[in-house]
């Protein structure tokens, strides 16, 4: 395409991106339920009724498998959570008293809490819920249930679990210095410590294999009747084979709906994984999904990413079904057509740069129902596969889901926020025109160029950052996105229009990094997960090199501090600087000095600036967290069975919901 082409058509999709934001249903109601530090919102799926029929059955199985995994991560997140949420399920129910009793009040609450985060700790802090209500008032209620006799013994462990602070503490554990796993609640390994897994590791590892596997994805490790570290598979006539027949089968339907050879290809690479639990058809599948980028209708679907397992190994089981919003898919697929460029003039050393970028494709998409660890917090962004011979050899698929950003966004809307954290109106003005553009900017470049740039050294592990490596590859995203963010080849691929407008994303940014992200973390709280350490590390630091200019500052103004960013070119010297850095640390494997950013910069609390921050987002009513119900999708038959149509209903509610997925899934 000439550069004059390039352009006229750059014009036009710089007043598409601008325009997007206004594209909301401002009669459509986001708001479904409020509790805690948590708002339940509900998404749109526009443009589902363009869907050829086909397709809509393809959505409709492919969400069916998607749905059957629910059970799966529960017991990944702790294995007393689904006993536990039958429990309190059943109470819930078969309770017959006032519903407006304070301690059924206390305990709906704490079930909606339990519910959101898929088992009994937060799904950020993984800190375990406290109950507020008492063990006497719950054992009266299963007494009351009408029935089989209860198992004490079983009844007496999930007491314990809810109800003793000290047992199960801390879902996934990053303390530096203890035993992760044995600290840790998570189900993925039982009987074991974390040295016997390392060891068990390090002697499977083949440190020439260019293509190896991702160790322990699907697996969970145990000891065996002779005391010998063994791995369990999760697959058909495995762990969880249940749920995982369950979703074979619709995934064997889907199939039938398949848009092109090649999608179905990649439908029954899955099938066959999940049947067999050999990683190296994971591997195949991995590579056939990354290189289909021609249908419209797409998902993923297994145990991917490890944020859950304190080693960043074992994947937790999650589900997305999506479709390409054509559209918005315009500046995602400009971006992944200039890969090289950027990855040509990354700041980072030659060595560490890939020579030559390949198959990276990306997408803007329209989610469709969302499960697992992406329910009912959400992702807003997606880049797979996470095998880095794989995005090097054959490239990567990255997406951006932007019905979500959009519900959030449409949400947020007069909140106060901007008023009470935004230094002045100048800036609050650049966050109102620019920022929902730049975020989701953001968001392109982090998943499309940023988790797909780079190599590894010959030779190096991909695990050798061990419990680090999480938080210090999100930080490499981020940084990437950052950097180019405020590149003028932005201005000229026509993804913006403003040479300034990047500097509401960076505001943004360092404004959540130094400050707003805190109010998220209990008084005392270290930061613990990955993506909050990634942007305390980010800011923190770029704030730390940047003191001697006086880059960043923070001041107080009326008993309130407050950010000002004095020399944002300076800002993005130095975002390049630390993603040198955090590249050469990946690239070679460099534990040591990884483990040194993330504990000098992401984990560590201000006392009184964090109270300070509580204090002030209590004056606006602001839910920390908030995450998502689904859509229903009805299939309408004829009267042989066939399915004609299929609908789409947004009018369940946040309990309904749950208690229907626990009956039916």
């Amino acid at each position: 395409m000439s550069k004059l082409t390039t352009m006229a058509s750059c014009l036009a999709l710089t007043a598409a991106l601008t325009a997007c934001r206004g594209k909301a249903d401002e009669s459509f109601d986001y708001h479904v339920d409020r509790f805690e530090d948590i708002e339940v919102l509900r998404y749109q799926v526009p443009d589902f009724e363009n869907l050829t029929p086909d397709q809509k059955r393809l959505v409709y199985y492919l969400q069916e498998a998607a749905l059957w995994g629910r059970d799966i991560l529960w017991d990944q997140n702790c294995k007393y959570n689904l006993a536990t949420r039958g429990l309190l399920e059943d109470v819930y129910q078969n309770y017959n008293g006032d519903r407006e009793d304070p301690n059924f009040k206390a305990f709906e609450t704490y079930l909606k809490q339990v519910w959101f985060a898929n088992g009994l700790h937060h799904h950020y802090s993984m800190d375990k819920f406290t109950p507020r209500f008492s063990q006497e008032w719950l054992e009266t209620q299963v007494s009351n249930i009408e029935g089989e006799p209860r198992d004490a013994q079983a009844d007496a462990i999930i007491y314990k679990y809810i109800f003793d602070p000290s047992f199960m503490a801390k879902r996934v554990n990053q303390a530096a210095g203890e035993d992760l796993i044995v600290t840790s609640a998570m189900n993925m390994y039982d009987g074991v410590t974390q040295k016997q897994v390392e060891d068990y590791y390090a002697a499977l590892k083949d440190t020439t294999d260019l293509t190896p596997i991702s160790y322990g994805l699907n697996t969970r490790v145990t000891i065996d009747n002779d005391g010998k570290v063994i791995e369990q598979q999760y697959k058909v006539g495995g762990l969880y084979s249940d749920k995982i027949e369950k979703i074979v089968e619709n995934l064997q339907k889907a199939s039938q709906y398949a848009e092109n050879d090649n999608q179905r290809k990649t439908i029954n690479q899955l099938i066959d994984f999940y049947q067999t639990g050999d990683l190296k058809m994971f591997d195949e599948y991995s590579i056939t999904w990354a290189g289909d980028t021609a249908s419209r209708v797409d998902f993923i679907n297994g145990f991917i990413e490890s944020y859950g397992d304190p080693l960043g190994m074992t994947g937790s089981w999650e589900s997305i079904v999506n479709f390409k919003n054509n559209e918005a898919s315009e500046r995602t697929e400009v971006l992944s057509s200039n890969a090289q460029w950027f990855e040509e003039h990354s700041p980072v050393d030659p060595r560490f740069r890939k020579p030559h970028v390949k198959g990276v494709s990306a997408k803007v998409i329209t989610a469709a129902i969302l499960a697992g660890d992406s329910y009912p917090a959400t992702p807003i962004g997606i880049n797979l596969p996470n095998a880095n011979w794989i995005r090097a050899q054959h490239g990567s698929k990255s997406v951006t889901i932007e019905n979500i950003t959009q519900a959030y966004d449409a949400a947020a809307h007069g909140n106060g926020f901007n008023e009470e954290f935004v230094h002045d109106a100048e800036t609050r003005q650049l966050l109102d025109d620019y920022l929902f553009i730049t975020d989701n900017l953001h968001t392109d470049l982090h998943e499309c160029l940023g988790h797909g740039s780079g190599q590894l050294l010959p030779g190096v592990d991909p695990d050798a950052l061990k419990a680090h490596g999480s938080t210090l590859e999100e930080t490499r995203a981020d940084l990437f996105a950052l950097y180019y963010l405020a590149d003028p080849k932005l201005i000229e691929l026509g993804l913006l229009d403003n040479p300034d407008a990047y500097k509401a994303e960076y505001y943004k940014y360092m404004l959540n990094g130094l400050m707003t992200q805190l109010q998220r973390i209990e008084p005392g709280k270290d930061i613990e997960e990955a993506h909050m350490r990634n942007r305390a590390l980010i800011s923190r630091w770029a704030m730390e090199h940047g003191a001697a200019d006086n880059v960043v500052d923070m001041v107080k103004e009326n008993g309130k501090t407050q950010l000002i960013i004095n020399d944002y070119d300076k800002l993005r010297e130095l975002f390049g600087q630390l993603l040198s850095e955090i590249q050469r640390i990946k690239s070679e494997g460099d534990y040591k000095a990884g483990e040194t950013l993330v504990e000098q910069y992401a984990v560590k609390v201000d006392p009184e600036l964090h109270k300070e921050i509580l204090d002030r987002y209590a004056t606006l009513d602001i839910a920390p967290y908030k995450g998502f119900v689904n859509p229903v999708y009805k299939a309408v038959t004829d009267n042989d069975g066939n399915i004609t149509d299929v609908t789409i209903d947004y009018s369940e509610g946040y309990i309904d919901q749950m208690l229907r997925y626990s009956a039916e899934y």
